[in-house]
């Protein structure tokens, strides 16, 4: 089988980084069963690697980050039964990426449609190319928008939601990031150089209380606000069963008494 999905990490002074990349760039890098596949046993491996400290995810090319499931499949489909395996392998892709202990980011490099929308709400992070087009255009093809678009009102607010999710139109970087759906915008040749700064800052943090954190912040979606504080509690316990948080308290406070001498 092609691969359709690939991987290469670096090796930063903290911690190592992996690099996917969804590449079918002549497809716009949509997502077929036999990629889904890849993605989710890729996605499986690195989040049975504790030490991996972030994970970027991108498509191949100029063009698209994912620019949405296949649509010659869909067209294929048999019945209901195989537009359910279908679905439930997009939702494989995305809740892959929510399992991974470490961080993902999204590098949104071009068009990010449908699946791949969805695919980029389920990151823990979005940064787009100025150029870039987002939308969810599945109305258009007689279907209605599912799985983890059920993430973008936390992201967009219901209205936009609404609107993206029952018109199918799409809409550039710059409404992306006014309506929270990306955190940054960058020129195309400076996308990556974001995304490296942005690695920088997250190596600075202590490498299990990210991962942690983003559990109890996917706990937190499920919750209320009661139970969200309560795990919080569980939480903090959990952190002090290691030696991080006195080995990086004890490092601050030498810092600072270093810093006053100075």
């Amino acid at each position: 089988m092609i691969p359709h999905v690939t991987v290469r990490y670096e090796q930063h002074a903290r911690g190592r980084i992996a690099f996917v990349c969804v590449d079918n760039p002549a497809k716009l890098n949509s997502l077929t069963s036999a990629v889904m596949g890849q993605f989710t046993d890729l996605f499986h491996g690195l989040a049975a690697d504790l030490a991996l400290r972030a994970v970027v995810l991108t498509g191949a090319g100029d063009k698209a980050f994912i620019g949405g499931a296949n649509i010659d499949e869909m067209a294929g489909l048999s019945g209901p039964k195989a537009a359910r395996a279908f679905i439930e392998k997009v939702h494989g892709c995305c809740r892959a990426i929510r399992d991974t202990p470490a961080p993902v980011i999204a590098a949104i490099n071009g068009w990010c449609l449908g699946a791949g929308l969805e695919v980029a709400a389920a990151c823990d992070m979005r940064l787009a190319a100025e150029g870039a087009q987002f939308g969810m255009p599945e109305v258009k093809l007689g279907l209605p928008s599912v799985v983890e678009a059920a993430l973008l009102p936390s992201l967009i607010g219901w209205g936009r939601t609404r609107r993206i999710l029952m018109t199918g139109e799409t809409f550039g970087a710059a409404e992306a990031l006014a309506w929270g759906l990306v955190e940054e915008t960058h020129p195309p040749a400076l996308l990556f150089a974001a995304v490296e700064d942005l690695l920088d800052k997250l190596l600075e943090a202590e490498p299990r209380a990210v991962q942690i954190q983003k559990a109890l912040i996917r706990a937190w979606e499920d919750l209320s606000p009661t139970e969200a504080i309560a795990a919080g509690v569980d939480a903090f316990e959990d952190a002090w069963t290691g030696d991080e948080p006195k080995t990086a308290l004890t490092r601050f406070l030498a810092a600072r008494a270093a810093a006053k001498k100075g």
